[in-house]
């Protein structure tokens, strides 16, 4: 082999099964998209139609929580949210930790909270209920006691 040519490349090394990372950046395209949608539509509904921000209220979020078209609407954001930021946080813990024990332990936990508060935030949205500690006389004890 003379000094002018350049040996071929090998090929490339290609792992069997699902590739966790390609998953990962396709989800953060498609989950970035759809939280725009569902961000904007949600500032759109809650500020810009009825009597703007002023309607703004325990009232206002109680009426929200019981329709189950608003509950699935902010718990899919809920969700898309905290998956996109867990999913960013992981990468950023991959490319700058150098310690494999140091960034596996950080991974779970992101991916502990995460879960945690994706949990709490479900259970929140889909129990609420307006009448709890509801004390008497207020207007809400009035709209409880209407029911």
């Amino acid at each position: 082999m003379n000094a002018s040519t350049i040996d071929a490349p090998r090929a490339p090394q290609r792992r069997k099964g699902s590739n966790f990372e390609k998953w990962g950046w396709l989800y953060m395209r498609v989950s970035g998209v759809l939280l725009v949608v569902l961000i904007f539509g949600h500032l759109f509904v809650n500020l810009m139609l009825g009597d703007g921000i002023s309607a703004l209220d325990f009232g206002f979020v109680a009426g929200k929580f019981a329709n189950p078209l608003w509950q699935w609407w902010d718990v899919l954001m809920l969700w898309l949210a905290f998956i996109h930021g867990a999913n960013g946080m992981r990468t950023i813990v991959n490319d700058y930790v150098r310690g494999a024990k140091t960034r596996a332990t950080l991974v779970w936990v992101i991916g502990i909270v995460a879960a945690l508060m994706i949990l709490l935030g479900t259970l929140v949205v889909f129990t609420f209920d307006p009448c709890i500690g509801a004390s008497t006389g207020g207007a809400i004890a009035d709209a409880c006691q209407a029911l």
